[in-house]
């Protein structure tokens, strides 16, 4: 079977089982191409409560399918790979946290969505990396512990430096791979690009950066910018999305390593097979787990 005839079955088999596909941006362009909506993982999940489909199948990381099944308990979700996990989202056990909020019990326990529902139960709030800052910005408390990226975080904190902030050692080892002599090199070799990252970058890789903001952000800045070279700092998939979304304009991976092997785990194939009955994983969540999951969620949206 060629890609275009896979590509045909999935479109087919969705609209005759009624499911919604979702994709997110790190995915494989094939992938794209017969999702219902791409994007950022919490903008995903909010299409999907939307959706009129009763099953929906997540194309990207366990946390993210596990989020849809928070807004949308009533719906069937399916993890397109069982295997597509977050290492960032899995840094921080129930227990450890547990004993944070007990040693910081004056503080509001903010949760980047990039975590598991079970660390969601136990969060004050959580925020999308797009939202983050006016988020912490409106909370009334001024003591403030993040989790899990300290990365984010400290990005955060420089915007909001009235507030006091705890962190705990964590982050995204892909966004991590990228360093400061990579900013180097590929100044040297685009000169005249800008730099667009991710607030996962290491600190000191954010202030070099012409622009900071989420993966829809990057490429939305990307679209709209008048100039016509990036160097993209983040996942490198974004690099062929922008190539094809704007083949007018020239588009350079920071770094060769910023690969997302879990995001990478899903294939067309996977897509294929959930549609057909024989493939990925159904999330299950239980009532408690979903109502203590939202009540974090439901504050986000509230506060952002």
């Amino acid at each position: 079977m060629q890609i275009q005839e896979m590509q045909s079955e999935i479109m087919r088999l969705k609209r005759e089982r009624g499911v919604c596909v979702l994709a997110h941006a790190y995915q494989s362009h094939d992938i794209w191409e017969v999702a219902d909506y791409v994007g950022d993982s919490f903008g995903l999940s909010q299409q999907a409560a939307q959706a009129d489909a009763h099953t929906v199948l997540m194309c990207g990381v366990r946390f993210m399918a596990e989020t849809v099944k928070i807004l949308s308990p009533q719906k069937r979700v399916i993890l397109a790979n069982a295997d597509a996990g977050c290492p960032m989202a899995e840094q921080v056990s129930f227990d450890v946290l547990s004993q944070l909020k007990q040693k910081y019990s004056d503080h509001t326990v903010v949760s980047y969505v990039n975590t598991t529902a079970k660390l969601k139960t136990i969060s004050d709030v959580c925020v999308t990396s797009s939202a983050a800052v006016k988020i912490v910005k409106n909370i009334a408390n001024d003591k403030i512990l993040f989790i899990p990226d300290c990365n984010l975080g400290s990005w955060i904190q420089k915007q909001v430096p009235h507030k006091q902030f705890q962190f705990v050692p964590g982050g995204c080892p892909t966004h991590l791979l990228i360093t400061p002599k990579n900013v180097e090199q590929a100044r040297q070799r685009h000169p005249g690009a800008l730099l667009l990252v991710h607030p996962e970058c290491s600190e000191k890789v954010v202030e070099l950066a012409d622009y900071v903001g989420s993966t829809t952000q990057i490429m939305d800045f990307a679209k709209q910018s008048q100039a016509t070279e990036f160097i993209i700092g983040t996942e490198n998939s974004i690099v062929q999305h922008l190539q094809i979304a704007c083949p007018e304009k020239r588009f350079y991976a920071l770094s060769k390593n910023c690969i997302c092997h879990n995001m990478k785990a899903t294939t067309l194939g996977d897509v294929y097979n959930c549609l057909k009955g024989i493939g990925g994983e159904e999330i299950e969540l239980d009532a408690e787990t979903l109502q203590l999951a939202r009540r974090s969620i439901d504050e986000m949206l509230r506060l952002g």
